[in-house]
C-alpha cells in the first residue's frame, strides 16, 4: 500500500492509554489480529492466492506479511531466544524492507503457492503466541520503546487490512462470475442529497501537523507553521450524480479539462468512466464488494484517480484542496463516519445536517498536494524507518479515511498517499475555492 508505513521518528512520547482507554496493549493485539483474520469470513482459500495485478496483493499474503512483520521487527529484536519459524518466511514475505533482507517479487505474490492458506494461518498462531508472551513480560510499560514499536506494528497491520479489502475486491471484479464479497448492509432510502454548499476558512497562519503523546506516522511531524489563504471548502463529497453530469459533458472527451499526464492516462487507457462502472442495458452499474448493483446518484463518486478529480474540479469551476487546507478545516471536527467498522463497506449518502459532512470514512479525499516531507523531517535509520521517506516523489496526499479504514487508525494529520493514476483505492472528491470573486484559485 502507498500509505505510510511509519517510523519511530519524532515520536517524542507516548502513552499507550490514549490510544484505547481501557485497553492493555496486549488486548489491543489481538483485537486487532482477530480483526484481519475476521475479514476474511466467507472466503475459501482459492480466493486468498488470487494477484490480479501487481498493485493487488494476495489475502494470503496480507496474513502472512503483518505476522512478518511482528516477528521480523518484534521477536526477533526483542524475545530472547527467538528464532525464525521458517527462514524462507523472511523472505517471501518482506515487502519493501531492503535492509530487512532480500525480497520476493512484487508482481509475482501469486506465484506462491505454498506456504498454504492453512500454514500462514499456523503461522499467524505461532507468532500470536510469542507475541502475547512478550507483551504480557511488558505490561505496565506503555512509554517504552517496545511499546511504541509494537503500536506501529498495529496500524500497519490496520493498513493492511483496508489493503485486504480493496485488493479482494479488484480480484472479485475480474472474475466473470462477480464474486459477491459480503451480502450488502441494510441502507435506508435517500430522498437525495442536499444541493452542495461552501464552508468558509480566514486566511492565516495556522499550526500544521501532529504534535502531542499519542501515535502518528513520522510523515505526519514536525508540527509546523503554514499560511493558507483564505479558502471555501464544499460541505460534503461529490456524488455520482454529478460525476455522471461531467460525463454527459463530454468529460472524458475535452482535453482542456485535463493535466497532459492524465489526457495521456485517458487516451491510453481508455478512461470513459470510474473504475469499477459499467454500462449496462442502458443504465449505469457499479461493481462493489456485495457484487454487481445500480450506480446511486447520491453516493460520493469513489475509485476516481487523481487525474480524474482534477479534471471534475477544473470543469465544476473549482480546484482541489491543499493539505494545509483540508486539516485547517478539520480542525476540531470529531472523527465519526462510515467506517470499516460500520460494516458497509461502500461509500455512504451525505447525512443531512449542517456544517462540514462526511471528512472522515467514506472515501480517501485527493489534495492538490504533492507528497514531500515537512519543514524538519528526517527520516529514522534502520530498516522500519524505510516506507515513508523514500517514496515522497511522484505521489498525492489524500485525507480522511475511507469506508474501509479502521476508526481507530485515522486521525487529522493523517497522509495518505498514492500516484496520480491510481483507481483501485477508495478515492473520491471533496472541492474547494479561493474566496475572491468565488474563484477556483
Amino acid at each position: 500500500m502507498a500509505a505510510t508505513e511509519a517510523t519511530l521518528a519524532g515520536t517524542k512520547t507516548y502513552n499507550a492509554a490514549t490510544e484505547h482507554a481501557g485497553m492493555s496493549l496486549v488486548d489491543r493485539y489481538r483485537a486487532v489480529r482477530a480483526f484481519t483474520e475476521r475479514l476474511t469470513d466467507g472466503l475459501a482459500p482459492e480466493d486468498m492466492v488470487v494477484q490480479s495485478m501487481p498493485d493487488v496483493s494476495p489475502t494470503k499474503w496480507h496474513l502472512a506479511h503483518t505476522s512478518w512483520f511482528f516477528e521480523r521487527f518484534v521477536l526477533m529484536e526483542h524475545l530472547p531466544g527467538y528464532r525464525p519459524l521458517e527462514k524462507t518466511y523472511l523472505y517471501l514475505f518482506n515487502s519493501y524492507y531492503q535492509q530487512a533482507g532480500e525480497r520476493h517479487c512484487r508482481d509475482q505474490r501469486g506465484y506462491i503457492s505454498r506456504p498454504t492458506v492453512a500454514q500462514v494461518m499456523e503461522y499467524r498462531r505461532q507468532v500470536d503466541e510469542s507475541m502475547v508472551r512478550l507483551l504480557e513480560s511488558i505490561d505496565g510499560e506503555p512509554e517504552s520503546s517496545l511499546s511504541r514499536l509494537v503500536t506501529l506494528g498495529l496500524h500497519h497491520e490496520q493498513q493492511h487490512q483496508e489493503l485486504m479489502l480493496t485488493d479482494i475486491k479488484h480480484v472479485f471484479s475480474v472474475n466473470p462470475l462477480r464474486p459477491v464479497y459480503r451480502g450488502e448492509a441494510s441502507v435506508n432510502e435517500s430522498m437525495g442529497t442536499r444541493p452542495m454548499e461552501w464552508v468558509s476558512f480566514e486566511a492565516g497562519v495556522y499550526a500544521i501537523g501532529h504534535d502531542g503523546p499519542d501515535f502518528a506516522y513520522d510523515n505526519e511531524e514536525p508540527r509546523h507553521r503554514q499560511f493558507v489563504e483564505a479558502f471555501q471548502l464544499a460541505d460534503r463529497l461529490v456524488t455520482n450524480g454529478e460525476y455522471l453530469e461531467f460525463m454527459e459533458d463530454g468529460g472524458y472527451r475535452r482535453p482542456e479539462l485535463w493535466l497532459s499526464l492524465g489526457w495521456d492516462a485517458v487516451q491510453t487507457r481508455g478512461w470513459m468512466e470510474p473504475f469499477y462502472w459499467e454500462r449496462r442495458d442502458d443504465a449505469w452499474m457499479m461493481f462493489t464488494l456485495s457484487g454487481m448493483r445500480p450506480v446511486r446518484l447520491d453516493e460520493p463518486v469513489c475509485h476516481l484517480s487523481y487525474f480524474e478529480a482534477d479534471a471534475f474540479a477544473r470543469w465544476a469551476g473549482a480546484r482541489l484542496p491543499t493539505e494545509a487546507e483540508w486539516e485547517v478545516a478539520a480542525a476540531g471536527v470529531t472523527i465519526g463516519g462510515n467506517f470499516v467498522d460500520d460494516g458497509r463497506l461502500h461509500p455512504a449518502v451525505a447525512p443531512a445536517e449542517p456544517g462540514l459532512r462526511q471528512l472522515y470514512g467514506d472515501v480517501w479525499e485527493w489534495t492538490s498536494s504533492a507528497y514531500a516531507p515537512y519543514p524538519g523531517f528526517r527520516t529514522a535509520p534502520g530498516a522500519v524507518g524505510e516506507y515513508n521517506g523514500k517514496f515522497m516523489c511522484n505521489q498525492y496526499v489524500l485525507r480522511g479515511g475511507s469506508c474501509a479504514t479502521s476508526r481507530s487508525h485515522i486521525r487529522p494529520t493523517y497522509r495518505n498517499f498514492f500516484p496520480a493514476d491510481a483507481t483501485w483505492q477508495f478515492t473520491g472528491v471533496r472541492l474547494a475555492r479561493g474566496v475572491e470573486h468565488g474563484s477556483a484559485r
